[in-house]
């Protein structure tokens, strides 16, 4: 008996007695023998048991209750994310679970299993890092659970998925670094693994390949925890030899915060000697010294539009699977010109 697949059936077989006598034995309901209640419980922690979330969820009536999971509730764009979703879901009389995964594929599948078995109606998700294997997603989708993702789309079929055009967002960054006079742009790219930062990386190489700019592989430089201190280390081996770049487009605006300080430690200045330009649009993007040009999400509008379209899903349960179809909702980027970039006036 392989672990994690024993189910109620099982051990009634293995101890002759009915699956309802095994499910009433292990939630301790008077008129079952203590004899029984100690061979079924033992028997379960022997073949390690553990009940049936999904199953358990779906047999469930409406709890009224979605439940959302998110690599980082630090993280400024996923916290107003999280605004967009809780104003649709509370107009609509459902409450908001919330987990964070801190960018890990095991606390991942853990949230989903505490998700299930607080009885959520549906599920937004945006998933982390680590995850390059779908099937934990891709089980529920089979069984027509509702599930939407957000921001980062999975390589599965009939997902239904909210993001945001990453690739014009980035071309529109690089479009004006070259406009104010940079030639010479590194990308501090984002997880390899992540749709949004190949979307974003193709942008930034067709910018270049517009404005007839050589691209250089050495300038694009995969920051995969997207920290400041590992954008500050990257940008000061990059800008410590030659030649020497005047311009930077980070994946998001830590690493270009990282960037920043960089380049001022090497005596460079913003955006005299180089122009930089982040993605997302943090809350302190507009605060620091010089104020970070960046590309907004509007996370709040990914968060209502996710939102609305769970809860249509989660009306729809009981339609056959096949209705179920892939679809994919692009919403536009905005560029928010700021003085890290701007050197000539318009």
């Amino acid at each position: 008996m392989k672990l994690g697949q024993v189910t109620i059936v099982d051990i009634a077989k293995e101890l002759n007695i009915s699956p309802s006598t095994v499910s009433r034995a292990l939630k301790d309901y008077p008129g079952i023998s203590d004899e029984t209640k100690e061979k079924v419980k033992a028997l379960a922690a022997k073949w390690s048991y553990r009940p049936n979330a999904v199953a358990m969820s779906l047999r469930r009536s409406k709890s009224f209750t979605i439940g959302v999971i998110i690599p980082e509730v630090v993280h400024f764009f996923f916290s107003t994310v999280i605004s967009g979703v809780e104003e649709i879901a509370f107009s609509n009389g459902y409450n908001v679970i919330l987990c964070q995964t801190n960018e890990s594929l095991a606390r991942e599948k853990s949230s989903i299993e505490t998700m299930l078995s607080n009885q959520i109606d549906g599920l937004l998700v945006s998933f982390s890092k680590e995850t390059v294997d779908f099937e934990h997603f891709k089980k529920l989708i089979d069984i027509n659970f509702p599930i939407v993702f957000f921001d980062r789309v999975p390589d599965l079929e009939n997902t239904v998925n909210v993001t945001v055009n990453d690739f014009q967002g980035a071309f529109e960054a690089v479009k004006h670094l070259i406009a104010q006079g940079c030639t010479k742009i590194v990308h501090l790219a984002g997880p390899k693994n992540l749709d949004i930062s190949k979307q974003r990386q193709k942008g930034y190489m067709e910018a270049l390949k517009q404005a007839n700019i050589p691209l250089n592989q050495d300038w694009i430089i995969e920051c995969p925890k997207g920290t400041q201190e590992e954008s500050f280390q990257i940008t000061k081996e990059i800008f410590e030899k030659s030649p020497v770049p005047d311009g930077v487009f980070a994946s998001n605006d830590i690493a270009a915060a990282g960037s920043m300080m960089a380049l001022k430690s090497l005596g460079l200045k913003i955006p005299e000697n180089v122009g930089v330009v982040g993605f997302s649009d943090w809350q302190f993007s507009a605060m620091i010294d010089p104020p970070l040009s960046t590309v907004s999400q509007h996370g709040f509008n990914i968060g209502q539009t996710a939102t609305k379209l769970l809860l249509d899903l989660i009306d729809k349960k009981k339609e056959a699977i096949t209705t179920r179809e892939h679809r994919t909702i692009v919403l536009e980027t905005e560029l928010i010109i700021r003085q890290s970039s701007q050197r000539k006036k318009f």
